[in-house]
């Protein structure tokens, strides 16, 4: 079921399917700036551009060009300096929320928190069964 939303880009009324998070008109916007930015970037010399490249020489802001690589339109793989920024720490990446080194920072301090949880269960468990034998009285 459709529901009515105000566009994010200009502000006018469209109905929201869950398909597009724009009203019609920004999205024919947007496949203009797609096209413009693809034409640029299928020219041998700017498949490496960075991203400051890529909106300095087609006008299209930075959130599109994101938006562009996380639903897969550019491929990372054929345009290596392409990406979107780590939710955690801002550096660029192209899969997932967050980078390679937030991931790993991540996974190691868990590694740490289950270790230090172990060890004070070990503790706990061994505190209950110390027993005295031949306890004089």
């Amino acid at each position: 079921m459709a529901e009515i939303r105000n566009c994010p880009s200009c502000g006018e009324f469209f109905n929201y399917t869950g398909i597009r998070d724009v009203c019609h008109k920004c999205v024919q916007n947007e496949e203009n700036m797609y096209q413009i930015v693809y034409r640029f970037l299928r020219k041998r010399e700017n498949r490496a551009a960075t991203v400051e490249r890529i909106v300095e020489a087609t006008g299209v802001e930075h959130e599109l060009l994101y938006k562009w690589v996380r639903k897969g339109r550019l491929h990372p793989a054929m345009f290596p300096n392409l990406g979107y920024p780590c939710d955690n720490c801002g550096r660029l990446t192209n899969k997932g929320k967050l980078c390679d080194n937030c991931t790993s920072e991540i996974k190691t301090e868990l590694r740490t928190f289950e270790a230090a949880q172990e060890f004070r269960e070990k503790i706990k468990n061994n505190d209950r069964a110390t027993y005295l034998a031949n306890k004089k009285e």
